[in-house]
């Protein structure tokens, strides 16, 4: 599938970043998993790294291909991590979460030394926003909070936010490998990332939102023929 082609060559491209004894963030979803793959052949040639899961899914996907891991408390150092996004705009800017993993993969991002970003060319925007923004809730009082969220948005020039519980087939609320819930928040456009994400970040009941801002120094656009290179 096209798809696959352009994903697996942005991950062969962020292999490049990848230097013997690293400490490694290993992001979650369906990108990401290619990078574990490519990672976990290299491993069993031979090169030395320890790798630091998002999400318990990438933890199971990684002890299945031999990839040594670290325990996120025994972590002093994360030289790099890869992971995937949802949308990236021209600016290094995302919406992550998709997968309902966005509250561990920010911290790992966060606690990297170096953020790499590897997507196909239908998350490359020139504006976030189509792709609905998660945002990890407690389940306490969560129609609470998600009318607070709702104010945020709207508050940061969102125009007609669409605020809604995140549920399973079952029709059961997903619950994060945190114990949380996820409101996914349809925006159309999102003007000010920046704006939206603090307005989001002060909400009581927020736990995390799928916006990264100032996080992703490379980002990797696969296509079918090999990538592109954007640094921030």
């Amino acid at each position: 599938m096209a798809g696959e082609v352009e994903k697996r060559n942005a991950a062969i491209a962020a292999m490049e970043f990848v230097e013997d004894g690293m400490t490694l963030g290993l992001g979650t979803g369906s990108t990401a998993k290619h990078f574990v793959e490519l990672l976990a052949d290299e491993v069993a040639d031979g090169l030395i790294v320890r790798g630091v899961p998002t999400s318990a899914q990438t933890q199971r996907l990684a002890e299945a291909h031999g990839i040594p891991l670290l325990p996120v408390e025994q972590v002093q150092q994360i030289h790099l991590t890869v992971d995937g996004a949802d949308e990236a705009d021209g600016q290094g800017q995302l919406i992550k979460g998709g997968g309902a993993a966005l509250l561990r993969e920010k911290i790992i991002a966060n606690a990297s030394d170096h953020m790499v970003v590897i997507a196909d060319p239908s998350k490359h925007v020139e504006t976030l926003g189509v792709f609905p923004l998660p945002v990890e809730v407690t389940q306490f009082g969560f129609t609470i909070t998600a009318k607070k969220v709702f104010d945020a948005l709207k508050g940061s020039d969102v125009a007609r936010p669409n605020v809604g519980l995140r549920q399973g087939n079952d029709g059961q609320p997903i619950i994060t490998d945190g114990g949380n819930y996820i409101l996914d928040c349809k925006c159309a456009v999102i003007p000010d990332a920046g704006a939206t994400a603090r307005a989001l970040a002060n909400v009581p009941g927020v736990v995390e939102h799928g916006l990264f801002i100032g996080l992703a120094r490379t980002v990797i656009i696969g296509s079918q023929d090999g990538a592109s290179i954007f640094e921030y």
